[in-house]
């Protein structure tokens, strides 16, 4: 095993700040669909709102970092061992089988992993941000006379909203309980804390170059 430097500091912050944000979006949405009760209606539309425009400051922030590092390419989706990597989900983490995809550095997510990020970048998530200021902003352009953006009913608007919150509700449990299944139950927590984290050795220069070759054909793909 070797001790490598895997997450970044501004990689960290984002991935923490998202998650308390997402977590704290969906706490304060349960409150406004009644729910549950803590803040009051009020209180919890005001806070939900600047949970969402703290939300999109962060991913401003995020887009920009992973376009001028190149980080986006983590995301790039990929079919290969996926098979492989949905029976250990299913079946081999029981028995305690090797993972079939080793991290590197220069690619931190399995099969799934980046299926899933990658929908969840280009689909939920913008999708979650544009029907909460559809939201927001109801009747917004009638006010300077922009018939053609007029809205009828909110009806469909909340529907959409409420069910790309509950997917992305749904992805943190599930990432949650995915966090323990790490080389230890806390080794995945660990190395997002620190940006430590202990993989295995690479078998040289030639697999690093693999790698790099894998990652420059996926993005060839596209």
């Amino acid at each position: 095993m070797r001790r490598s430097y895997v997450y970044k500091a501004f990689e960290r912050f984002w991935h923490w700040a998202q998650a308390i944000l997402i977590m704290f979006l969906a706490f304060s949405g349960f409150e406004i669909h009644g729910s549950v009760s803590f803040f009051g209606f009020e209180n919890a539309v005001k806070y939900h709102n600047i949970a969402a425009y703290a939300f999109l400051i962060l991913i401003a922030f995020a887009i920009f970092w992973h376009l001028t590092t190149g980080e986006w390419r983590q995301y790039i989706p990929t079919y290969k061992n996926i098979k492989a990597q949905l029976d250990y989900y299913l079946f081999g983490i029981f028995k305690n089988a090797p993972h079939p995809v080793k991290k590197t550095v220069l690619s931190k997510l399995n099969p799934l992993q980046k299926l899933t990020y990658f929908c969840l970048k280009i689909l939920v998530i913008p999708v979650t941000v544009t029907s909460g200021l559809l939201y927001m902003f109801y009747r917004y352009p009638q006010k300077y006379g922009v018939e053609a953006l007029n809205i009828h009913s909110l009806e469909i608007v909340a529907l959409v909203h409420t069910a790309a919150a509950f997917i992305l509700a749904a992805f943190i449990i599930t990432h949650l309980y995915l966090i323990t299944t790490g080389r230890t139950i806390t080794s995945n927590l660990k190395a997002m804390l620190t940006g430590y984290e202990d993989l295995e050795e690479e078998n040289g220069k030639a697999e690093e170059e693999k790698i790099v070759e894998e990652v420059t054909e996926e993005i060839s793909s596209i």
